[in-house]
């Protein structure tokens, strides 16, 4: 039985479900988004073939029997400037940050930090962080000025004073979320990152991520359509439940099955899903009704989020079982988005308008259906002499929690005038204006009202009722 992780959000990919998910009577076209499409090409009528002149009807010189030179690869970007941080917390989150740091250029990691002091954890700890320092008093971390950010990876109902302290001691600040197991922390904490002088960055990893970008453009572009519902579920098999050397260990550990801190499956994973459909649908929930089975943290959910003019998204997420996976929908009248993974597929309807560049794409099977590919940066890959279609897989490494401390890193080096600008949640006039900077990025606004809604999502999982929003609950 294998644990959780929030990194199993965007984790295991099923083809067999996906398949089930389409099934025999979707309609045929399906096109596979990624990042950076190639503009699109016009098609042009053939040309009469002309009369060869004397000149060309000379034979040809002859050609040297030595191979062409090799293509010249583009140079690559200098690299960044290094940027020394911290992560304070070392369990599965934090060594997960820990690997997407180890690949992050220009990431000096100078301390490790966790209030257990186990031998073997902290050797697991430093497995991708060798050259750090483990400390087991985060305000050593705070002490040293050479540590520019840090990264608050511990138990989401500790986070609020490591918080505080952090932006106090003028480090930047990258909180994962939830930003806190309460709505009051929370606010606190937001609001304490809104008028700090660094950085902070929520950890919504998905807004941070290219994949999701890219499908966010054809959204916007009208490629979907006139959305009428939208369906995101996670399925994994696990406890939840970890064992520990002593009983004050385990009970630590297992914060999660506590019901007065843990904000369950809704907040600890939901939360990163339900963030994306108010990022793609440009609103804030209007309500939100919650059912769930399991004694304590129900291990089984359904919630039923609705948003404006009149479009429901349907989320599930179990720790029974593991078929279907982790994916996320987006249903209009012009075609239906999936993402899945580190990939995604547009299905277009039949009578869908053409977006021109299908016809150029390459083929791949989805289920089915025969789907249509992109591949990414496929201009770059071939002026490097390189074959676009050996690159359909992204890097193990490429994931969206990579590129959230990749940007968190980028933000510290420009500062926090100069990084991504917010918006504000509300703005004069509109009762639910969507959180949506102009990179999509995660700032304290934006964390706290995705923290909002996924903290009254299980309030109402909780209670088995229907929960209405209102603009004061998302008010700073």
């Amino acid at each position: 039985m294998s644990d959780v992780t929030r990194r199993d959000l965007l984790g295991r990919s099923s083809a067999l479900a996906l398949g089930l998910l389409l099934g025999k009577e979707t309609l045929a076209r399906a096109e596979e988004l990624t990042l950076d499409p190639e503009p699109q090409a016009t098609k042009t009528k053939p040309v009469a073939a002309q009369p060869k002149t004397a000149a060309q009807s000379k034979t040809p010189p002859k050609t040297s029997s030595k191979p062409a030179p090799p293509v010249k690869a583009l140079p690559e970007d200098p690299p960044p400037s290094p940027v020394t941080v911290a992560v304070i917390g070392a369990n599965e989150r934090g060594r997960e940050m820990l690997t997407s740091l180890s690949y992050v250029k220009g990431a000096v990691v100078k301390y490790v930090c966790d209030s257990y002091e186990s031998v073997g954890f902290q050797k697991r700890a430093l497995e991708n962080a060798p050259k750090a320092a483990f400390v087991t008093d985060y305000k050593k971390v705070l002490d040293d000025p050479a540590v520019q950010g840090v990264f608050v990876a511990t138990p989401t109902h500790l986070h609020k004073q490591i918080v505080l302290d952090a932006l106090a001691a003028g480090k930047h600040v990258y909180c994962e979320a939830p930003l806190a197991h309460t709505i009051e922390e929370a606010r606190v904490i937001a609001i304490a990152g809104r008028d700090a002088k660094t950085i902070f960055q929520a950890g919504l990893q998905n807004r941070t991520n290219g994949q999701h970008h890219h499908v966010k453009h054809f959204v916007e572009i009208g490629a979907v359509g006139n959305i009428s519902r939208c369906t995101a579920q996670w399925n994994q098999k696990s406890s939840w439940k970890r064992t520990a050397p002593s009983p004050e260990r385990e009970t630590a550990l297992n914060w999660r099955h506590d019901p007065s801190l843990s904000p369950g499956l809704i907040g600890e994973i939901g939360i990163h899903q339900i963030d994306v459909m108010s990022w793609y649908l440009r609103a804030l929930p209007l309500s939100v009704t919650g059912f769930g089975t399991g004694e304590g943290i129900a291990r089984t959910i359904t919630c039923l989020v609705e948003y404006p003019e009149g479009i429901r998204l349907t989320y599930d997420a179990t720790l029974g079982n593991s078929f279907g996976g982790t994916f996320e929908m987006l249903q209009g009248d012009q075609s239906a988005v999936v993402l899945r993974g580190a990939r995604a597929w547009m299905f277009k309807e039949a009578d869908a308008i053409a977006l021109g560049w299908e016809v150029y794409a390459r083929k791949e099977q989805v289920g089915d259906e025969q789907g249509i590919m992109l591949v990414a940066n496929a201009s770059k890959l071939l002026a490097q002499g390189l074959k676009p279609e050996d690159f359909v897989k992204p890097k193990p490494n490429a994931t969206p929690l990579f590129y959230a401390c990749d940007t968190f890193l980028q933000g510290i080096r420009v500062g926090k005038e100069k990084s991504r600008p917010s918006v504000p949640v509300h703005k004069e006039g509109e009762v639910y204006s969507a959180p949506d900077p102009v990179a999509g990025d995660s700032s304290a606004e934006i964390g706290f009202a995705a923290t909002v809604v996924a903290l009254k999502a299980n309030e109402a999982i909780k209670t088995g009722t229907k929960i209405n929003f209102t603009k004061e609950m998302f008010l700073l």
